[in-house]
């Protein structure tokens, strides 16, 4: 499956548009990670804690993406982006979302 945020597959031809994929998890921050970010935002540098969270979701988020154009029979996903939000004050939301083609043979 091909995977990309540009709205074509180089050398490919679309073929049929099959329609809006998305996958999303909903991750909230466990509170012994909290503690250790919050002594790392007094002293600086990164929130690796947090920084982990998120690659865990995005890989999450594009794996439930993935799984659902594999449904609909898709060759590639198109127009792929990524959005968060708040779902709480200790959770949040990562979206993936983009456009299930078929492409000619």
């Amino acid at each position: 499956m091909i995977i990309t945020t540009t709205e074509a597959v180089e050398g490919s031809k679309i073929a049929k548009t099959l329609g809006l994929v998305k996958g999303n998890t909903i991750r909230a921050k466990w509170f012994g990670k909290d503690i250790i970010a919050g002594l790392r935002n007094i002293v600086g540098g990164e929130l690796k804690e947090y920084t982990e969270m998120m690659s865990e979701a995005r890989e999450q988020a594009l794996k439930r993406m993935t799984e659902e154009a594999k449904k609909l029979g898709a060759d590639a996903v198109i127009s792929v982006r990524f959005t968060t939000s708040t779902v709480t004050g200790g959770a949040a939301e990562l979206l993936a979302y983009g456009t299930a083609v078929k492409l000619k043979k």
